[in-house]
Formats: C-alpha cells, sequence, structure tokens
C-alpha cells in the first residue's frame, strides 16, 4: 500500500502536471471560417505529365475558381536545360497573368522543390561532383532572383522543399550547410520574406522553422508509403498541429505560419491517372476533401495552398467529374 500510494505521490508531482500541459497545448485554435485564406500550388511540370494544356489549366484555375495566392516553381531543370543557357518562358508567362489579376505568388527556388521526384536536376549536373553542383545550384538561383525581384506579385521567396524531410524523395544527402548557403544568398539579393517548409507528419520543424521568416507546414491524414509499401491514416486531430507550432514556437520566431501543402488530391502507389476509383478514394474522395478543409481551419491556420488543382481541372477535363473543381471554387469565393 505505501509503495502504491508512494508512486501515485510522484505520478502526481511529476506526471500529471506533464500531461495537463500537453493536454492544454494540444488544444485546438479554430480559425474562423470567414478568416480563412485560400491559394494553390501550381507545377505546369506536372500538368504536362497529365496530358494537360497547362496554359489553359492554369487560366482556367485564375479565371474560374478565382484563385489569388499562388506557389510557383523554378524548376532547376527547366530554367538552365543546358548548361549556362537560362530560359524562363513558361515561368514569366505564369507570373506575369498572375500579377496582371492583381495575385500573389511564392516562388520556390533550388534543387529540391514541390512533386516527384523532389530534385528536379538536370541530367547533365548528374557528372558533377558536390561541390561543382552546390555552386551551379546557387547561380541558378541567383539568376532567378535577380529576374523576379522586380516583379511585385512575388511577395515571398521559398528556398528549397521540404528539405529537412531527407528520407523522402530522389535527392542526395541533406546538408544542412549548404541550405544555409542558398538561404544567405536570397537575403543579399532581395528582402522579401523567405518561406522555409516541413512536414507537418514526419518532422519536428524547429530548424526549419528558426530558419523562415515564413513557416510553411505540409497537411495530410491519408497517404501512400513507397517504403512500407502501404496506405497510411495518420491518427491525429487538429490539435496535433496546434501543438507542434506552439511547441515550435517556443525555440523559433517566424512571423507567420502557413500551411502550404494542404492534400487535396490522391495519392497512391501509382499516377492517380492509373488509379480506380476506389484506389482514389482510399486517399481522397470529395468527402476527405471537405474534410481536411475543416481539419485544417480547426487547427488554427489562416492561409493555406491547396495541393492538387491540376488533378481538379484533370478530374473535370478528362474524367468528365467536376466535383472537385466545383468544390474548390467555393473556396476562393470567400
Amino acid at each position: 500500500m505505501f509503495t502504491f500510494l508512494k508512486r501515485l505521490k510522484y505520478f502526481l508531482l511529476f506526471f500529471l502536471p506533464l500531461l495537463i500541459l500537453i493536454l492544454i497545448l494540444a488544444l485546438g485554435s479554430p480559425t474562423k471560417p470567414g478568416d480563412t485564406r485560400y491559394g494553390v500550388t501550381f507545377s505546369a511540370k506536372h500538368a504536362r505529365s497529365l496530358g494537360l494544356d497547362w496554359k489553359k489549366s492554369y487560366l482556367a484555375m485564375l479565371d474560374e475558381l478565382n484563385v489569388r495566392r499562388l506557389r510557383l516553381v523554378a524548376y532547376w531543370d527547366e530554367a538552365e536545360a543546358t548548361p549556362g543557357v537560362f530560359n524562363w518562358t513558361d515561368l514569366d508567362w505564369q507570373v506575369n497573368e498572375a500579377a496582371k489579376r492583381g495575385g500573389t505568388v511564392i516562388l520556390a527556388v533550388g534543387g529540391r522543390l514541390p512533386r516527384w521526384p523532389e530534385c528536379h536536376f538536370p541530367g547533365w549536373s548528374v557528372k558533377l561532383t558536390k561541390d561543382e553542383r552546390e555552386a551551379k545550384i546557387l547561380e541558378y538561383i541567383k539568376k532567378t532572383v535577380e529576374r523576379y525581384r522586380v516583379n511585385d506579385a512575388v511577395i515571398a521567396w521559398q528556398v528549397e522543399n521540404e528539405a529537412f524531410l531527407s528520407g523522402f524523395g530522389e535527392c542526395p544527402k541533406f546538408d544542412p550547410d549548404f541550405l544555409d548557403k542558398e538561404i544567405a544568398l536570397v537575403k543579399t539579393l532581395d528582402a522579401r520574406p523567405l518561406v522555409i517548409t516541413d512536414s507537418g507528419e514526419l518532422s519536428i520543424w524547429i530548424p526549419a522553422a528558426r530558419r523562415a521568416n515564413i513557416f510553411g507546414t505540409t497537411m495530410y491524414r491519408d497517404t501512400y508509403s513507397r517504403w512500407f509499401k502501404q496506405y497510411i491514416h495518420y491518427p491525429i486531430t487538429p490539435g496535433f498541429f496546434n501543438f507542434k507550432r506552439r511547441i515550435t514556437g517556443w525555440f523559433a520566431h517566424p512571423q507567420d505560419w502557413i500551411v502550404i501543402e494542404l492534400a487535396a488530391e490522391p495519392w497512391g502507389p501509382v499516377s492517380y491517372k492509373e488509379m480506380t476509383q476506389e484506389e482514389k478514394d482510399r486517399t481522397m474522395s470529395l468527402a476527405k476533401f471537405k474534410d481536411m478543409v475543416e481539419f485544417s481551419r480547426l487547427a488554427g491556420f489562416k492561409t493555406f495552398y491547396l495541393w492538387g488543382a491540376e488533378w481538379w481541372y484533370w478530374e473535370r477535363e478528362v474524367k468528365k467529374q467536376p466535383a472537385y473543381w466545383d468544390y474548390a471554387k467555393t473556396l476562393f469565393s470567400r
């Protein structure tokens, strides 16, 4: 009996306060529906891989959905397909079309950028040494920032994408010192804020957030693991993200916290072009889309960049299923 009481005393003194603290931190902090802001990530490269007319899909996104917040991608392998020869024709067009409509752009630069295989290196870079490749990346970043810093539509630079999620993607070993060199370079070229992103479910955030003016998290609940070769449902609540943000806030102080990648397309072992409806529904259905929007609001964020605009358009144009597109339209009309 004495031993039990002694253990209970230690629990009450040490573990109970910790448990209470965790519960308090994990409480959700819902954002009012009227305070939410939505944008999208758009990848012309991904749209082309779906067999879409990427310009037509981009304009439909701007003019039919009324998207005004965009994350666009300056892929290295597109900007410098030939060593020393730079071509931004497609990206110029995207940024300018957004600017015409009063849109804003977060422009992502670096070797690791959105969409598989994550690291978008030009083929000619394969034979370079690590130092040579990094020097070329810095050169491409410098030229990209110098080109687009004159455009007022660009409101922030994203440097690399989920760099600390080093086990995901077909990429060389992550080097935080090189990431710091990239960040320092961009800071010398322009004063606009830097967005640094990290996985919402698989990373601890602190190293990324300490480098960020704006910290961007991903937000997923249903995914497919290439490692385990199976579907995964993360057993998390909106409070999980609120908890991580508060804990990270003890060690890092970005000016803003946003959801840079809010899940709104299927994820499976193959391209969703090859998936059955049942397979797609395992990770993203219309009901799951709506649930993700509500889930993210309850997590307390205000700005969300949806991941999947190319898919919504593909579903409408190719599969003749406009439900996702039509629902997305309601988000941008708020």
